[in-house]
């Protein structure tokens, strides 16, 4: 999968950002660096099934251990106590992070319903953020085991230095955009 990724970024993303930016140093040229996945669940954390079955469903998307989310306070008003757990976590590099991509565009999203492309989620600083509404689109998650739909946050950190950067490398990688 690796070769795979490494292959399309020499041969069709360096020259087309070459082409587009002017780069005048191949070290310029944007990489991503890594792909954060999180879910938030709140209060529903506290039940420890859902809180198992939110891990094994990253476990079986993304191939890596989930890391559980603590609050860092106490907020009365959300019936939030400090060290309370509120979600999970994953950081994806390297190889997970190209198999991740390759089935995120190939499988993933064509399965969304009525799908249009991707909204625009750039930060200002070269990273893209998007939100799924349902863990079924992955082809891992059994629909018939799901008690619960709940979405994820996918964030794309990039060496980009701007969102024009970022969106023109994340669509050489064949990532569909709203046009």
């Amino acid at each position: 999968m690796l070769e795979k990724f490494k292959k399309l970024y020499n041969e069709v993303v360096i020259p087309h950002l070459k082409e587009n930016f002017k780069y005048q140093n191949i070290q310029e040229i944007p990489k991503i660096k890594k792909i954060q996945i999180n879910r938030g669940l709140g209060i529903a954390a506290q039940n420890t099934k859902v809180l198992k079955k939110s891990i094994e469903e990253f476990r079986a998307i993304t191939g890596q251990n989930p890391v559980v989310t603590k609050a860092k306070q106490s907020i009365a008003g959300f019936k939030v106590r400090e060290k309370m757990e509120l979600g999970i976590t994953i950081t994806l590099r390297g190889e997970k992070m190209y198999s991740f991509l390759d089935r995120l565009i190939n499988l993933a999203l064509p399965r969304i319903r009525d799908f249009q492309g991707l909204k625009d989620g750039f930060d200002g600083r070269g990273n893209y953020t998007f939100g799924i509404t349902e863990q079924i689109i992955f082809p891992e998650i059994e629909i018939d085991k799901v008690n619960r739909i709940s979405g994820m946050d996918i964030t794309f950190v990039t060496s980009a230095n701007t969102d024009k950067e970022c969106k023109s490398l994340l669509q050489s990688f064949g990532m569909p955009f709203k046009k």
